[in-house]
């Protein structure tokens, strides 16, 4: 029987929520109310900046000192906004990146704070026709800057840069970008979703992932990686899923990190819109109540 679990890691897109719609689930939302009553720890962590997730957690009613590891790694802070840790891309690798990214696609650099230059682009017509969700959603908080590099000008670091096209576009882009000078400046994270034929692919400070942040959260907290259960879709989930001892990836996420995951003997949870988050921690809950971990 695997050890008792103390922490369960939770990705937000394809995981909590469901493929239509921004609303967990009632069962999501019961099956996490649960586990936190049960004396677990919950961890968010996605690739939206905490500003993007938090109005999806929100209804939860999560307790407000729970982490959220936002920006793919680049960000922790809990719900309430108290800081954990935060990692930023030099300016002068930021600035680098702008000639080199503009042949790829559209390009969008993400800065810590809120409000209008939260995200700056150059232009919101060059983004794929599939990100208008995203752009309606953070309408609010993105600025056009031409030429990119000027918002860099007052010397303000960003935390994460994107590139988003096509799943062959965006390959063939980190390929190119994995072979060039800027490789030892970056960290690379990409999620597919094949249904749109679309890959945003994330640009992080060197060492910075989910993984990472929840193995730096996990010693803060004395929780050894055989007391983490970790729950993910895509491929920016995998360096998260690598470091618990229990990684479950769900039945909708990317084709071949399915594969890869049954490969390795990983759990496979049912889709996203059949409550497998909810059903994992249903089954977790279970198990510890028959161990006597939990009352």
């Amino acid at each position: 029987m695997p050890p008792p679990i103390k922490m369960i890691v939770v990705d937000i897109d394809g995981t909590l929520l469901p493929s239509a719609g921004t609303r967990i689930s009632t069962r999501n939302i019961r099956a996490l109310r649960e586990a936190e009553a049960a004396g677990l720890e919950i961890v968010i962590a996605t690739g939206r900046r905490q500003a993007y997730a938090a109005p999806l957690i929100d209804p939860v009613e999560l307790k407000r000192d729970t982490v959220m590891i936002t920006s793919n790694g680049a960000v922790t802070r809990t719900m309430d906004g108290a800081p954990i840790d935060r990692f930023t891309l030099p300016v002068e690798t930021a600035r680098a990146l702008c000639p080199a990214l503009r042949p790829l696609g559209a390009t969008v650099f993400t800065f810590d704070r809120e409000g209008p230059g939260e995200m700056v682009l150059e232009s919101l017509d060059r983004l794929h026709p599939r990100m208008d969700a995203w752009v309606q959603a953070n309408r609010a908080s993105i600025l056009e800057v031409r030429p990119l590099e000027r918002a860099f000008d007052s010397g303000e670091a960003p935390v994460q840069g994107m590139v988003c096209g096509t799943i062959l576009a965006m390959r063939g882009a980190e390929a190119w970008l994995a072979a060039s000078d800027l490789a030892p400046h970056i960290e690379m994270h990409r999620t597919e979703y094949e249904a749109r034929d679309l890959t945003i692919l994330d640009i992080l400070p060197p060492g910075c992932s989910k993984g990472v942040a929840l193995r730096r959260l996990a010693r803060q907290r004395g929780v050894s990686s055989d007391e983490i259960l970790a729950i993910g879709d895509n491929w920016n989930d995998l360096e998260m899923l690598e470091c618990a001892g229990q990684p479950v990836v769900m039945a909708n996420g990317a084709a071949d990190l399915v594969l890869e995951a049954r490969r390795r003997g990983w759990l496979i949870a049912a889709s996203n819109d059949q409550d497998g988050v909810a059903q994992v921690l249903e089954s977790v809950l279970v198990r510890s109540r028959v161990s006597g971990m939990v009352e």
